[in-house]
């Protein structure tokens, strides 16, 4: 398995894996089948794994927790997006005495004495950045987490917090369809030592060529509401997919592989978490490290999905307003 640092002195796997879906959103899951595809992701050299407080209201963290047990990988969780009782959105929370609150939570839920990576998912504009990151940093020096990491920052907040105690990583989405980061967020996480660690590098899975018609989506997915998803842009989009298939299919790879080559690309500070929940997908993605990509393939890829291509926002207008603060 090849490597990447996380963190300073902190090398995981160079393709970790995303968790979300194994409990929420993307239609129904098995957990049978879950916990078989997080085992076989460590057994086959996978060692970072992440999860949320927020993915199904907390049982996303107790799942993995279970299932990789007395495992030497590193997991990483994320708190401020609260739920209800009934799964309802209550908004974001970076309040200091909350930030304790829901570390000693996940840690109980993942059955873990220290949290490998602990993200703020989203950043609360009511509470200043260095309040959060201050009460962050006491759980660091408490020994119940090991680094910090941001998710969602705009370039000011990421330097902001970086002022009061180091940041890892910042995870946000980046994919060939979602480049957005390339413009200030990128080269502000380098110019400070933050390693970047890229979710939805498959552009929540329709870079894989699975889908072809709005249709193809579960009714109980999340991605039937998704705007990239909706039909008045699945089809500009669809047409997006088809040039990334075709390169493909001239490497002998599959859509996925290429879309996760590229990323992988784009520099050595890069992790991306594609997310799956079954073991057939999990070694095509893993599959994606032994695939080299050629300047002029890179230059295909680029020019055609140029930053703003891709129809369609990347979240509905409530998700937009809580990213890029």
């Amino acid at each position: 398995m090849q490597t990447r640092l996380i963190a300073p002195g902190f090398p995981v796997s160079a393709l970790g894996l995303g968790c979300m879906g194994m409990s929420e959103f993307y239609g129904a899951s098995d957990e049978a089948t879950s916990i078989a595809t997080l085992r076989r992701a460590a057994d086959l050299g996978v060692t970072v794994f992440d999860t949320a407080d927020m993915y199904g209201c907390g049982a996303n963290e107790d799942l993995v927790g279970r299932a990789l047990k007395g495992r030497p990988v590193a997991i990483a969780t994320k708190f401020g997006n609260m739920r209800g009782p009934n799964g309802e959105f209550l908004g974001v929370n970076g309040r200091p005495d909350y930030v304790r609150k829901a570390c000693e939570a996940s840690l109980r839920r993942l059955g873990r004495d220290v949290i490998d990576l602990y993200y703020q998912h989203r950043v609360d504009p009511a509470v200043p950045i260095e309040e959060t990151v201050g009460a962050m940093a006491d759980l660091v020096r408490e020994g119940k987490v090991r680094h910090l990491g941001l998710s969602e920052a705009a370039a000011p907040t990421i330097r902001r917090a970086a002022a009061i105690h180091p940041i890892a990583a910042l995870q946000t989405e980046y994919s060939l369809w979602t480049r957005d980061v390339e413009a200030d967020i990128l080269p502000t996480c380098r110019a400070l030592g933050i390693r970047f660690v890229a979710y939805s590098p498959l552009g929540r899975g329709f870079l894989t060529g699975q889908f072809r018609r709005a249709a193809d989506i579960p009714a109980d997915d999340w991605r039937r509401n998704h705007p990239r998803f909706s039909a008045e842009n699945f089809d500009a989009n669809l047409r997006l997919t088809d040039r990334l298939t075709d390169l493909a299919r001239t490497k002998g790879a599959t859509p996925a592989q290429v879309a996760l080559a590229w990323v992988l690309a784009q520099g050595d500070d890069i992790i991306p978490i594609p997310g799956t929940r079954h073991i057939p997908r999990l070694e095509e993605n893993l599959r994606a490290l032994d695939i080299t990509l050629t300047e002029e393939e890179r230059r295909r890829l680029d020019a055609a999905f140029l930053p703003g291509t891709t129809a369609g926002d990347r979240y509905h207008p409530q998700g937009m307003q809580s990213i890029n603060r």
